[in-house]
């Protein structure tokens, strides 16, 4: 049974039918439709903490999807687990080829640089300054990027811009 039939709540399954009308309503290929339903059972999946099949969803919906905006979502979200399971590198990898697809993508961008910034606190704990200034710099360069496309988000990332000297803009629009 899919996962989307075994909702259990109010709102999964509110979603659920509002996606399916919407899939059945749009003149969208056969193909697209697969994808967000492999998407949604992703999502779904990710959300209850079953992370190997969210990722099993998100891998068939990347097969099937041939959108850049949405392919970046479905990579976005596979980032996600992999930094939520320690694996930096792996999500660093996904972020990136999300930033690819769509390079507006804030979200990414923020992640990207909460990654190299932890590592830059790892790095200086570790006793290795260097590491960790040119490793806090790749962060401040992915922040700023995010600032100039969202300026009123990511204020504690512009905060410590400022605090840390790596910004000379007070405003980012």
């Amino acid at each position: 049974m899919p996962r989307t039939q075994r909702n259990d709540n109010f709102i999964d399954k509110s979603f659920t039918v509002m996606a399916d009308l919407i899939l059945k309503i749009l003149p969208t290929k056969k193909q697209a439709k697969e994808a967000f339903v492999y998407y949604r059972d992703g999502m779904s999946a990710q959300a209850d903490g079953e992370y190997a099949e969210a990722l099993d969803n998100y891998n068939e919906a990347l097969t099937l999807e041939e959108d850049p905006y949405d392919r970046s979502y479905i990579l976005y979200n596979m980032g996600l687990i992999y930094a939520s399971n320690g694996e930096h590198q792996k999500a660093l990898d996904l972020y990136h080829e999300a930033l690819e697809c769509y390079p507006r993508m804030t979200q990414a961008l923020n992640n990207v640089a909460v990654i190299y910034h932890y590592q830059g606190e790892q790095a200086k704990v570790a006793g290795d300054a260097d590491a960790a200034e040119a490793l806090y710099d790749q962060a401040a360069e992915y922040w700023k990027r995010a600032i100039r496309i969202a300026p009123n988000n990511y204020i504690e990332a512009q905060n410590w811009l400022k605090v840390t000297g790596r910004s000379a803009m007070d405003v980012y629009f």
